[in-house]
């Protein structure tokens, strides 16, 4: 191993070392900025919470983006193939350069606005699952950025390697609620769902009307977090299961 690589494999461990020890986001993020600069080089990072968190970004150096240059990038960035593709898109490490030439980039509003006063010539931005916030599901985008050559190869594969780790350990520290337990009629309409029975038969079992059982089974997906019959059937026979083991 070369003497660069042997170099970047330290770097990148030492993310992982601080990864494994944390215990909560707010201590682990600002000690987290500058070492994934040094695992993945860049002049700047912004760490952005997304998807119903209303945390402001974090950025290395501090202070980075100013309300103006948050103002821009809140009406540009829908014309930003790479913004694009961290919060609607799979959210993999991704170079600027793999979606767009360089005057493509330049030609964009949010590059005069936003991306030349920060010096951003280069970005490699990623997302990924972050846990939850307020219950809601929250995504993290990170974009890394530099004045001078583009990324390597090399550093979306670093970038690769962490984004599995960051989410990890993300959504263990920000784990989801407790599902919201059913009630007695949802989970006797359940109980006939997983025999097999349509709606309308579970209807005329419980002597309710077949819209009735339709709420029921609305509200019960909702607290299961499935989105059909057979995961709501499943589920509650795993829930059911679990109760007869614990039982006394």
């Amino acid at each position: 191993m070369s003497a660069a690589a042997e170099a970047g494999l330290r770097r990148i461990l030492a993310v992982v070392d601080l990864l494994i020890d944390a215990v909560d986001e707010d201590t682990l993020v600002p000690a987290l900025l500058p070492l994934l600069l040094g695992a993945v080089p860049g002049d700047s990072i912004v760490w952005s919470p997304r998807a119903g968190c209303a945390d402001r970004p974090l950025t290395l150096p501090a202070g980075l983006l100013t309300e103006d240059i948050r103002d821009a990038f809140a009406r540009e960035a829908a014309d930003d193939c790479l913004v694009a593709h961290t919060t609607l898109g799979p959210g993999t490490p991704m170079r600027r350069s793999t979606l767009q030439t360089r005057g493509e980039f330049h030609a964009l509003a949010a590059y005069a606005d936003v991306y030349r006063p920060l010096g951003a010539e280069q970005q490699l931005a990623m997302s990924f699952p972050a846990g939850y916030a307020a219950g809601t599901p929250r995504k993290v985008c990170v974009a890394i950025s530099r004045g001078g050559s583009d990324f390597s190869d090399d550093d979306v594969a670093a970038a690769a390697l962490l984004r599995t780790r960051l989410s990890r350990v993300l959504n263990r520290l920000s784990p989801p609620p407790p599902p919201s337990p059913v009630t007695r009629r949802e989970s006797a309409v359940l109980a006939l769902l997983a025999r097999g029975l349509t709606n309308q038969q579970i209807a005329r079992r419980l002597a309710i009307s077949p819209r009735t059982v339709d709420k029921h089974l609305e509200h019960a997906y909702a607290k299961l977090r499935v989105g059909g019959r057979v995961e709501a059937a499943n589920a509650w026979l795993t829930r059911e299961r679990t109760a007869v083991r614990l039982a006394p």
